[in-house]
C-alpha cells in the first residue's frame, strides 16, 4: 500500500493527512497550530519560522504512524502572504497575512490607475490590499530602508521550499495570487513589476504544480522522518487545490469552503473576468482555471461573537456544537436581525477593508441564539453574493460541494443551503485542500495524463434545500446588501477614526 502525504499550509495551522494511494482512504493525519499576532489595526502577521516548524512537526508526526515512508508528498498553502527575505532566506519581517490590511490606500491608488483594469485581466489577482503588489508597494513607500534590503520577495510556501531544497520556488497557482505573475503567459507581469518597482529576479521562479524535487536537505529530512530522496511536489494554493480535492472541476460544480475565511469557486479552460465585482482567476495548472471570490470573514466571525464577545470555551468542542445547535429552533431571518460579518474588512465582492460588521434591528425578542443565527447566515449570504457574480461570469451553478470545518455543523450547512436554493454535497472530508495537494503529488510521481479520482468511501449527504425557508431569506437578503451600501461612507469614516486606536 503506498502512502502520499498532502499538506495544507493554512493561516490557523498546518494539516497533514497520509492518503492510501489505491483508495483515496485518508489512514492517519495531524494538525499543528499558530498564532496571528496584530502588532497594530489592520496589520496581520504569522511568523514564518513558527509555520516552518509546524510543517516538519506535522510530517513527522504522520511518518511516525506508517510502516514505510510515503511514496510521495504535496504541498498546498494560503495564498497572499509577503516574507520580504535576504540572500540566505532569511526574512527581514514577520510574514504579512492574506488579511493584512495595511496597504488598502495603496490598493486604492492602483484601482483608480488608468492601468487598473489591464493589471486584474492579465493577472486575474483582484485589485486589493490583500494582494502581494500592494503588500510589496506599500513596503517600498513605508519601509525604503528595508525594501533596499531585501533580496527576493516570497510567500509562506517558497519559504519552506527553500528550507527544503534551497530553491526559489512557487508554483502557477501561488504565483497567480500575487497580482504580479501574467495567467496568460504564465510569466511575470513586466507592468505589475515596474508598479512593485522591483525586479523579475527578485521573485521566485514559477512552476507547473507538479514540479517535483527528490533532494531534501539531510537535516531537515531527519526530522521528518523521511528519506531525503523523497519526491515532494510544488502542488498549489488552498483554494485552488480544494477544488480539484473535493472533485469539482466540472462544468456546473461548485466548490465552497468556510475555514477562517470562506470562499466559493468554479473550475474552467479559459478565466472569467469581471472587472467589477473582481471575481479571482486562478491557475490550477496550465490547462485549468479556478474561478470565484473570496470572502475575509468565515469562521473566524462566528468563532470571535461565541469566545470574544459571549466568552464561551470554545476548546470544548461540544460546547461549540451545541451554541450551533440551538440555532436550529430559530426561524430564518433571526426575527429580524440582521448582520454584517466584516469584522475583518471584505474582499469580495465589495473589496472594502475599511467594512466593519455590523448588528442591525436588535429588539428586546432577541437572544443569544438569534445571534448566533444571524452570524450564520450572515456568512453564509456574503458567499452567497459572491456566488451571484461568479454565475454571471462564468454561467449557471447547479451544485455545490461543501468542505471545510464548518461541514461539522448540519445547522450551518442547512442554513448555507437555504440560503443558496442549491442542492449542497457535503463533503466526508474537511481536508479538500490536502486532499488536492496529494492528487497532485500522484499524477507527478505516475506521470497521469489526468488527476486521481477515488470511489466515494461512503455515500454523500446531499442536502435539499427548504422552498419555504428560502423565500424567507430572498426577502431578506436585498435589505442585507442595501445595509452595507448605505454604511459604507460611515464604515469608511470610522475606519479612519480607528486608525489612531493602537490600544
Amino acid at each position: 500500500m503506498a502512502i502520499i502525504l498532502g499538506v495544507d499550509i493554512g493561516t490557523g495551522s498546518t494539516k497533514v493527512l497520509a492518503m492510501d494511494e489505491e483508495t483515496g482512504k485518508v489512514v492517519t493525519t495531524a494538525q499543528v497550530a499558530y498564532p496571528t499576532h496584530y502588532p497594530q489595526p489592520h496589520w496581520s502577521e504569522q511568523s514564518p519560522d513558527e509555520i516552518r516548524q509546524a510543517f516538519v512537526t506535522c510530517i513527522s508526526q504522520v511518518t511516525k504512524q506508517l510502516s514505510e515512508p510515503p511514496a510521495a508528498i504535496g504541498i498546498s498553502s494560503a495564498m497572499h502572504s509577503v516574507i520580504p527575505v535576504d540572500a540566505s532566506g532569511k526574512p527581514l519581517m514577520n510574514m504579512m497575512t492574506w488579511a493584512d490590511g495595511r496597504s488598502v490606500i495603496e490598493a486604492e491608488e492602483l484601482l483608480a490607475h488608468p492601468v487598473a483594469k489591464d493589471i486584474y485581466e492579465a493577472t486575474g489577482t483582484p485589485i486589493h490590499a490583500m494582494s502581494p503588489l500592494c503588500k510589496i508597494i506599500w513596503l517600498r513607500k513605508n519601509n525604503p530602508e528595508l525594501f533596499t534590503q531585501t533580496v527576493r520577495f516570497i510567500s509562506i510556501k517558497e519559504y519552506i521550499w527553500y528550507h527544503l531544497f534551497g530553491e526559489f520556488e512557487t508554483d502557477y497557482s501561488i504565483a497567480s495570487g500575487s497580482g504580479m505573475f501574467n495567467i496568460h503567459t504564465l510569466t511575470w507581469h513586466p507592468e505589475s513589476l515596474q508598479l512593485a518597482g522591483i525586479r523579475e529576479n527578485q521573485l521566485p521562479t514559477p512552476m507547473p504544480p507538479g514540479h517535483t524535487r527528490t533532494t531534501i536537505k539531510a537535516d531537515v529530512a531527519r526530522q521528518m522522518n523521511i528519506p531525503a530522496s523523497t519526491p515532494i511536489a510544488i502542488g498549489g494554493s488552498d483554494g485552488c487545490l480544494a477544488n480539484l480535492g473535493s472533485n469539482a472541476i466540472r462544468p456546473g460544480i461548485a466548490s465552497l469552503t468556510i475555514g477562517t475565511s470562506g470562499a466559493i469557486r468554479v473550475a474552467s479552460h479559459s478565466p472569467c473576468l469581471n472587472f467589477k465585482s473582481m471575481i479571482f482567476n486562478y491557475r490550477l495548472d496550465e490547462n485549468l482555471f479556478i474561478s470565484g471570490g473570496p470572502i475575509n470573514n468565515g469562521g473566524t466571525v462566528i468563532k470571535w461573537f461565541l469566545r470574544d464577545v459571549l466568552k464561551h470555551n470554545l476548546d470544548d468542542k461540544q460546547v461549540y456544537a451545541d451554541l450551533l445547535q440551538e440555532t436550529a429552533s430559530i426561524p430564518a431571518g433571526s426575527a429580524g436581525l440582521i448582520f454584517l460579518p466584516y469584522i475583518l474588512g471584505e474582499r469580495a465582492p465589495i473589496w472594502n477593508i475599511k467594512a466593519s460588521g455590523v448588528f442591525f434591528c436588535v429588539t428586546h425578542r432577541h437572544t443569544q441564539a438569534h445571534f448566533t443565527k444571524a452570524v450564520l447566515e450572515s456568512i453564509s449570504m456574503a458567499l452567497y453574493s459572491v456566488s451571484n457574480a461568479l454565475e454571471e461570469a462564468s454561467g449557471n451553478i447547479s451544485m455545490i460541494y461543501a468542505s471545510g470545518g464548518f461541514v461539522h455543523s448540519d445547522v450551518w450547512l442547512q442554513t448555507l443551503c437555504n440560503v443558496f436554493n442549491k442542492p449542497v454535497v457535503k463533503q466526508k472530508s474537511e481536508d479538500a485542500s490536502a486532499i488536492g495537494a496529494a492528487c497532485i503529488a500522484i499524477k507527478a510521481i505516475r506521470h497521469h495524463d489526468h488527476y486521481p479520482v477515488f470511489a466515494t468511501q461512503e455515500e454523500e449527504q446531499v442536502l435539499i434545500p427548504d422552498q419555504t425557508q428560502h423565500a424567507r431569506y430572498d426577502t431578506i437578503y436585498p435589505i442585507f446588501r442595501r445595509l452595507y451600501n448605505k454604511l459604507k461612507d460611515e464604515m469608511d469614516a470610522a475606519y479612519t477614526l480607528s486608525k489612531y486606536d493602537v490600544s
